[in-house]
């Protein structure tokens, strides 16, 4: 009985200790516009952490099985959570590339997809995820996502409750590639 309750504690430390690792800075900017920010600290350099978001090889350890990635101005990242599907499925995600600054920036188009409100899908034009990946010293890099271009109203309200678990979910992934 010790030995279980032992276990369950430290696993709650250690459940704890990576929720301390996602910090949420999400706020509203002087113009009214909600910014959906999220920031982790990886303990390894900024060339290697660039090439986990921009190869194929990267974002398949830790976003999606099936992922592939056409990385230029104008391309796109696709993902399946399904191992038996394949990027040009239906159900996979779409990110189209807007645009990049090398191993600094890079800024996603998020296409709502039918699992979100109609009312929002319809909308969306705006809705964008910038990715920056800062230099901290040769062995950790800070990741910032922000998203921006939210619309107004209870359909857009959920999509981004959505994107807030999910964002954070997403940068424990990443997270859990550097645990021991």
């Amino acid at each position: 009985m010790i030995k279980i309750l032992l276990i369950i504690i430290l696993g709650q430390v250690a459940f704890c200790n990576l929720n301390a690792q996602v910090t949420n800075s999400s706020y509203v900017n002087q113009y009214g516009e909600k910014v959906l920010q999220l920031s982790i600290v990886v303990p390894t350099n900024l060339k290697e952490t660039w090439k986990l978001f921009t190869t194929d090889e990267g974002l398949k350890k830790w976003i999606a099985p099936v992922a592939k990635i056409d990385m230029k101005t104008g391309g796109a990242i696709k993902t399946n959570y399904n191992r038996s599907k394949t990027v040009e499925d239906s159900t996979s995600i779409k990110l189209d590339i807007i645009n990049y600054l090398e191993n600094e920036m890079l800024t996603l188009k998020v296409n709502l997809n039918n699992s979100f409100p109609a009312e929002a899908k319809k909308e969306d034009k705006n809705l964008q995820e910038i990715l920056q990946f800062v230099k901290l010293d040769e062995n950790n890099t800070k990741i910032i996502s922000s998203m921006v271009g939210w619309g107004q109203g209870i359909h857009w309200d959920k999509a981004y409750n959505f994107f807030e678990k999910g964002n954070d979910w997403t940068f424990k992934e990443v997270l859990k590639l550097f645990q021991k």
